[in-house]
């Protein structure tokens, strides 16, 4: 990537809300590790639930859904609208296991693919940036542990009222 290239896409990670844990100097670092802007076209999907995650990648336009891929006996289910910003497959990336769900686009989306062989060398040469990378992503599943906990108990509360919004 050239490096005005190198510029903006820092700039991208930086007002992203990984940004808030790399820095500046960290969102610089990491966009020397991209890979390659990845386009999406509306209605294609990035990745389908099982497939190998070798790549993350982070949104800079357009959305995509997390999705439940329809079946004969089941419509596709929405799970969440991914926007710019947010990490896409990270989870998956990290402890090497095959993708959960399925991510289509919403419309045309575009995004920075961060693959295996191009970002696992950023853990040796850039140890204070990964860390903080994994700092983000921790934050992330907790917000997301928190947010499931909170449904949890607003469902046990409307079973247990017998079914009366309260």
């Amino acid at each position: 990537m050239n490096h005005k290239n190198t510029d903006r896409i820092a700039s991208t990670i930086y007002q992203a809300p990984l940004g808030q844990y790399v820095g500046r100097g960290g969102a610089e670092a990491l966009a020397r590790y991209v890979s390659a802007e990845v386009p999406v076209a509306d209605g294609e999907f990035l990745f389908h639930r099982g497939d190998r995650a070798d790549t993350f990648y982070l949104v800079t336009s357009g959305k995509l859904a997390v999705v439940r891929e329809a079946t004969r006996q089941r419509p596709e289910l929405v799970l969440h609208v991914l926007e710019p910003g947010d990490l896409v497959g990270e989870l998956s990336y990290i402890d090497g296991t095959p993708h959960t769900n399925s991510i289509r686009a919403l419309e045309d989306a575009t995004l920075l693919s961060f693959a295996r062989q191009t970002f696992d060398p950023l853990v040796e040469e850039q140890p204070r940036v990964a860390f903080d990378f994994m700092r983000a992503v921790v934050t992330r599943i907790h917000q997301t542990a928190a947010s499931i906990a909170r449904q949890q108990q607003e469902l046990t509360d409307f079973v247990s009222s017998g079914g009366k919004r309260s």
